[in-house]
This record gives C-alpha cells, sequence and structure tokens, in this order.
C-alpha cells in the first residue's frame, strides 16, 4: 500500500520533496537555510505508523531543528548515492545516520532499485551460476529473494552473505568520506551490534540491521564523530503496536516496527550526545 494513500486510521505522512530530489520524505517540509540536524536512514528514522518519531522528539528536546531524512526501506544505496542527501548533511551543523541493513544495496550479485532499495531488479550472471536451479524473475523484494536463497543452498549462501557484508562496509565508508566526518552513527536495534562469529547464515535468525557486526562497526568508527548504541528495553519491545496509527490493511507490517516507546528511548540517548554538537 502506498504511504500517501490513506485508509481508516492510517496516519498522514505529509510527504514533501526537496530540491530536485525524486523522493517523497516526510513532512512537513522544512526550510533548510537556519541550522538544523539532518537525520538519515531507513523506515525507524523515518517513522512508518509513528505519530512523533524521534527525530521529533529529539527537536523538541533540544530546541534545534531537526529535519527527517529517513526513506522506508532504504538501504546504504540511496543514502550513498541521493545528491541532495549528501547536501543537506554537508548543510547540517551534525547528521544522525542510522545503520540499516546489508540486503538493501547492489552488489556483485544482484541490482536494487536505486530509490526504494528493498526492490530487487536483477541477479548478475555470477549469482545465476552460483543458484542455477533458481528462477531469480520471481522474486520482487530482497529479504524474500535472500531467505528463499539460504533455504535452497545454506552452504552457497555463505559466499552472498560474505558478498554483501564487503559491499555494505565500502558503501558505508563512501557515505561517510561524502558525508565529511560530520556523522553519528545509530545503531537502534533490539539488541546490541552481535561478534561476526555469533552471525549466522540464515538471515531469518538474525536480527535487524540483517548482517551488521560489531567489528563492522568498529571499522567505521573512524570515519565518524561518533558511534550511539540504543538498545530498546523490553518495556518498550513488549508495547508493540500501542499509540501507532495505521489502517487495518497495515497491521501486520506495524506488528513488525518499532512503537512510540521504543522511539522515545531513542529520542532519549540522541539528544543527550547532540547537546554536544549543537
Amino acid at each position: 500500500m502506498s504511504y500517501d494513500v490513506l485508509g481508516a486510521g492510517a496516519l498522514n505522512y505529509a510527504p514533501c520533496r526537496y530540491g530536485n530530489s525524486r523522493i517523497l520524505f516526510r513532512g512537513p517540509e522544512r526550510r533548510l537555510d537556519a541550522p538544523y540536524v539532518a537525520f538519515l536512514g531507513g523506515t525507524e528514522t523515518y517513522g512508518k505508523f509513528i505519530k512523533t518519531p524521534f527525530p521529533a522528539l529529539v527537536e523538541s528536546s533540544l530546541g534545534v531543528n531537526c529535519i527527517n531524512f529517513g526513506i522506508p526501506n532504504a538501504g546504504i544505496d540511496v543514502l550513498a548515492n541521493e545528491g541532495f542527501l549528501i547536501d543537506a548533511a554537508l548543510g547540517a551543523q551534525i547528521s544522525v545516520v542510522q545503520i540499516v541493513g546489508t540486503q538493501n544495496l547492489s552488489n556483485r550479485f544482484y541490482t536494487v532499485h536505486p530509490r526504494r532499495n528493498d526492490r530487487f531488479i536483477s541477479a548478475s550472471p555470477l549469482l545465476s551460476s552460483i543458484y542455477p536451479e533458481v528462477d531469480f524473475s520471481e522474486f520482487h523484494f530482497t529479504r524474500h529473494m535472500l531467505n528463499i536463497l539460504y533455504g535452497v543452498s545454506p552452504q552457497r549462501f555463505a559466499v552472498v552473505r560474505q558478498e554483501l557484508q564487503e559491499a555494505w562496509m565500502s558503501r558505508m565508508k563512501l557515505l561517510l568520506r561524502r558525508i565529511q566526518g560530520k556523522a553519528v552513527l545509530l545503531w537502534l536495534a533490539d539488541c546490541s551490534p552481535p561478534e561476526a562469529s555469533d552471525v549466522q547464515t540464515n538471515p531469518a535468525n538474525n536480527s535487524d540491521p540483517l548482517f551488521v557486526t560489531r567489528q563492522m562497526l568498529e571499522q567505521l568508527e573512524a570515519h565518524a564523530k561518533e558511534f550511539v548504541q540504543v538498545v530498546l528495553s523490553q518495556k518498550a519491545l513488549a508495547a508493540g503496536t500501542q499509540g501507532m496509527m495505521f489502517s487495518e490493511m497495515e497491521a501486520p507490517a506495524a506488528q513488525k516496527l518499532l512503537g512510540p516507546q521504543a522511539h522515545g528511548e531513542a529520542a532519549q540517548v540522541l539528544t543527550g550526545m547532540l547537546r554536544r554538537y549543537v
């Protein structure tokens, strides 16, 4: 269901565009000619089904304009390659970059949509040669494809996982170089970043951000202002969809996302950290 098509109980995100970007960001549109903090990330930053997501909560506490540049289902590709986003991050006093998973980016094995990174476009000849029995024309989304590939062959999938991790690292370093060291990295999840030895090959057995390890994040710390870890409390996780706004059709999707209490916990940690930069 499109985000700008409202059903009963659905939330109006007041979608808007900035400059010549083709991306619809969460509105209302904000001014870019006054001091601000930029928030880049995926579905959690965007605040799907959340009336007041954590960037807005931080703004209320901090007293500084906080502009939400979150994109639903974003991968590193759109964050690193969307020219407007880079300009917006450079123009900010500081940028908060949410850590997103490895699955939604183009790599040696497959290509994703340049703006809707969760959309699978095509498999490379290399991936087709590794999985000759798979019909890749049946896939529309990256996570579904990865789950199927693992089911076909866990042993061959280990090569896919390694490629995703390496491509993610390369793309993250590119993004941080383009922001020129003005980024704070945000880990927002239900658990701490796993050790490399704890990451399993099966994507279904790994929490989001998918396949991102502590060792990978440690390699990025030198390229960012700092790394902020927000591990959600059991209370926030147990709250489920309480306080979220969604239509009946959107209920299954809402159950997989963070609720208002989780956003509140993230905002509390971020507010304390950002006071050092604004």
